[in-house]
């Protein structure tokens, strides 16, 4: 399901809602049969420039329209909807299927295993459509694995901007905290143990 942004853009704060790019493990992004390596870390960036001219873009190899991408994130996330401004001339994706915290899949995998929801796209050059995810299914994301099988006929698939929905849950960031808490000496303890006679003596 595909939704036009229903609002003005410039009264309603679109890039908070796009924020997810923050929480991206960019390092660690990876796609299978990019003309360019590495092209596909090009394409997270913030929702107000998802439509810069940088000449940067994910670009599948000539005659093979196929794509496969890897999102791994810095902490685990909640995907409400996802937006793909694809190229022009046929170029754009025209399906995603989306596959969670499964590493490592090729496109053997990808076209054999059931993937956790599937869209027909639009072309989106303007970058108003946004596609909803089953939301309940997109709980404590660590990753997600975009695969465009097809597109609109033309020689190669590009894809400009993926932009991704939702909120972190700041799981890993809130056990680190918990941990650090749990090892911090409380002083209160110290006392009571010294006041029993239990306590170290203090040597001068």
């Amino acid at each position: 399901m595909a939704c036009l942004h229903d609002h003005s853009c410039e009264d309603h704060d679109c890039s908070s809602d796009w924020s997810l790019y923050k929480h991206v493990d960019l390092s660690k992004v990876t796609a299978l049969n990019e003309a360019v390596q590495g092209s596909v870390k090009s394409v997270f960036k913030a929702w107000e420039q998802r439509l810069s001219s940088s000449g940067e873009h994910l670009e599948s190899n000539e005659g093979d329209p196929e794509l496969l991408v890897f999102i791994p994130f810095t902490s685990d996330v909640k995907i409400k909807s996802i937006s793909i401004v694809g190229g022009a001339d046929g170029t754009s994706p025209s399906k995603m299927r989306a596959f969670i915290n499964r590493d490592g899949i090729d496109f053997s995998d990808a076209q054999s295993m059931q993937a956790i929801q599937e869209w027909d796209l639009a072309e989106n050059l303007q970058g108003v459509l946004e596609y909803q995810t089953r939301y309940s299914k997109f709980q404590s994301v660590a990753s997600i694995t975009l695969h465009f099988p097809e597109n609109f006929g033309g020689d190669t698939t590009q894809i400009h901007y993926i932009g991704l929905k939702g909120e972190a849950t700041q799981l890993k960031r809130d056990v680190v905290a918990t941990i650090v808490y749990e090892l911090t000496p409380n002083p209160s303890d110290h006392k009571a143990r010294a006041e029993g006679g239990g306590g170290l003596s203090h040597v001068e």
